[in-house]
């Protein structure tokens, strides 16, 4: 089974990231910072996440939104979206994200964006 990586976005609720891991030690979830990408842009993360295989987790709701229906409409892929609304509590982002590392599979993501809670 292909366990869910997660690249948190430039702009997500950093106790959401500290949650996540607080919870479950093993799920990856990496800062976009971690890797050098604080200032790509939206296609880039999504890229970026693409070739490492990890799902992108934002609150950018429409930028990302927009990113992903560009990269698919130019035949590119990427390897999930989940966006969290401002609005959304901490802690159902949380459980959410627990909720799809522990029953689901990287490749059910592929071109999907969801919006959490589910």
């Amino acid at each position: 089974m292909s366990r869910l990586r997660f690249l948190a976005d430039h702009d997500l609720n950093e106790h959401i990231v500290t949650g996540v891991k607080r919870l479950n030690p093993r799920i990856e979830f990496i800062r976009v910072r971690d890797v050098g990408l604080e200032a790509a842009s939206d296609h880039e993360v999504l890229a970026y996440a693409f070739r490492d295989s990890l799902c992108v987790v934002s609150h950018d709701v429409n930028t990302m939104t927009s990113a992903a229906a560009a990269t698919i409409a130019a035949g590119q892929q990427f390897s999930g979206l989940f966006l969290v609304r401002q609005t959304t509590p901490v802690r159902a982002a949380i459980e959410t994200i627990l909720l799809a590392w522990s029953a689901s599979e990287r490749d059910e993501w592929r071109n999907q964006v969801v919006f959490l809670p589910f």
